[in-house]
C-alpha cells in the first residue's frame, strides 16, 4: 500500500484531498507545513494555530497520523527573502508560485522522500495524468472558476512526478457536498484569501515593517512633470489606479502607474486610457523559462495566462537563448509588470512558466535592507511534531 504525505493547510480543499486518497486505499498522513509565524499584529493575521488545529481534527475524524514540520527557515530563505528582494529592485513578485516550487514540491517534498512516501498531494485544483510515451503532464483542474495550475507553472517533471492532486476534477460545491458527506470539521470553513501557508494581511504593512523606504518623485510620461513623491517604488505595481497619492487632473482624469525608473527612483504615471505608454503592451520578454515537460525549441502557436485570474490569451511564442522568450500577443496587454510569472498552454495543459521582463530593473541595496538580523537555520528549530 503506498503511503501519501498530504499538506493539510486546515482548510477544505486539503481536507478533502486527505479523504479522497484514503478512499482511494492510500496509507495517508496529513502534514502542516509550518512557514511563518507573525507576531507583529500591525501587518495582519497569521492564524496558524488555528489552522492546525482545525487540520489536526480533519486527521482525527479520519483516523489518519498528522504531524507539524517546521519550514520556517527554508520557507524565509526561499519564499520571504525573494519577495523581499523583487520588491526592492521595483520587481512585482508571485510569493504562492515560488511557495510551491521552491517549498512545497521542493524542501517538503525532500522531507516526504526521506520519510519513504510514494507522493506528496494538496488541494491544488489541478490534474496530473500519465502520457503514453513516460512522464506527466499537468492540466487545469476541472472547476475552471477555482483552477490553480497558474500557481504550479514552475513545477518540473520530476516534482510533477511526485505530485498527486487528489480533488483536481472536482468542483468546489461538488467538493464541499463530498466534505459535508464525510462529516469534516472544514466542510463550512471559509477559503483563506492569504498568501500559501501564511495568513492574509495588506501587502503594504508587510514591506513597511522590512523594506526602507526610498522616497523618489511622482512623474508624468507624458512630459516629464513632477506631480509629486513617492515613498517607495516597492508599493506600488504597473496598472494601480489607486494609492498613487496625487489627485486627478482639472478634467477629473485618474492617473495609473505606468513604469518605474531606476536612474531617479521615479513612479511615472499617465492617465488611464488605451494611449497611457507603458500601460498596454503586444511584445514582451520572458526569462528563466521553466518548462513542466519537453523544452519548446522553436516558434509556436500558444497561449498563455498573464495573471492567475485572467483568462487564456492568445500568443506567438519565440524562443530565445539562455532560457529565455520572446512572447508577442494577439491582443495588447494591460499593466505587465516585470517580475510577475507568465504561464503557458497549449489548450488546458501547462506547458512553462516564466518571469517578465518589463521596465525598471533597479538593484537591491543589501546594505540598507532593515531586516531585524541576518537569520541563521539556528533561529528556526527544525522541529517535527
Amino acid at each position: 500500500m503506498e503511503r501519501i504525505l498530504v499538506a493539510m493547510s486546515g482548510g477544505v480543499d486539503s481536507s478533502v484531498a486527505a479523504f479522497v486518497l484514503k478512499q482511494q486505499g492510500f496509507k495517508v498522513v496529513g502534514a502542516y507545513m509550518k512557514n511563518w509565524i507573525n507576531e507583529n499584529s500591525a501587518i495582519g493575521h497569521c492564524p496558524w494555530m488555528q489552522d492546525i488545529k482545525d487540520a489536526r481534527a480533519v486527521a482525527e475524524q479520519l483516523s489518519i497520523e498528522f504531524r507539524v514540520v517546521n519550514l520556517m527557515y527554508d520557507y524565509r530563505r526561499l519564499v520571504v527573502d525573494y519577495m523581499l528582494d523583487s520588491y526592492q529592485r521595483g520587481l512585482t513578485p508571485n510569493p504562492d508560485v515560488m511557495c510551491n516550487s521552491r517549498v512545497k514540491f521542493g524542501v517538503f517534498a525532500a522531507y516526504a522522500r526521506a520519510e519513504g512516501f510514494a507522493g506528496l498531494a494538496t488541494g491544488h485544483y489541478a490534474q496530473r495524468r500519465g502520457k503514453p510515451t513516460g512522464g506527466f503532464s499537468l492540466l487545469e483542474g476541472k472547476d475552471k472558476n477555482k483552477d490553480q495550475s497558474y500557481f504550479l507553472a514552475l513545477l518540473n517533471q520530476e516534482q510533477l512526478a511526485f505530485a498527486r492532486f487528489p480533488i483536481g476534477d472536482l468542483t468546489k460545491p461538488a467538493l464541499r457536498d463530498l466534505a459535508l458527506t464525510a462529516q469534516l470539521p472544514t466542510a463550512q470553513k471559509k477559503d483563506s484569501q492569504g498568501i500559501c501557508f501564511i495568513g492574509k494581511f495588506k501587502m503594504a504593512d508587510f514591506l513597511r515593517a522590512y523594506v526602507p523606504e526610498q522616497p523618489g518623485p511622482i512623474v508624468r510620461a507624458a512630459d516629464g512633470r513632477a506631480l509629486g513623491y513617492h515613498r517607495g517604488l516597492h508599493y506600488h505595481t504597473i496598472g494601480q489606479r489607486r494609492g498613487i497619492g496625487i489627485p486627478s487632473n482639472k478634467d477629473h482624469k485618474a492617473y495609473v502607474v505606468v513604469g518605474k525608473r531606476a536612474t531617479d527612483n521615479a513612479l511615472l504615471v499617465a492617465f488611464n486610457n488605451i494611449d497611457a505608454p507603458g500601460l498596454w503592451t503586444d511584445t514582451c520578454h520572458v526569462h528563466n523559462l521553466n518548462f513542466v515537460g519537453a523544452p519548446i525549441t522553436t516558434n509556436r502557436r500558444l497561449e498563455c495566462r498573464v495573471r492567475y485570474r485572467d483568462p487564456r490569451v492568445a500568443i506567438e511564442f519565440l524562443p530565445q537563448p539562455e532560457g529565455g522568450a520572446t512572447i508577442r500577443f494577439e491582443q495588447p496587454q494591460r499593466a505587465l509588470a516585470s517580475g510577475q510569472i507568465l504561464a503557458l498552454y497549449d489548450g488546458e495543459e501547462l506547458l512553462a512558466g516564466g518571469i517578465f521582463s518589463w521596465g525598471y530593473h533597479g538593484k537591491v541595496a543589501r546594505s540598507n535592507r532593515r531586516h531585524a538580523k541576518r537569520l541563521t537555520r539556528n533561529d528556526f528549530p527544525q522541529r517535527i511534531t
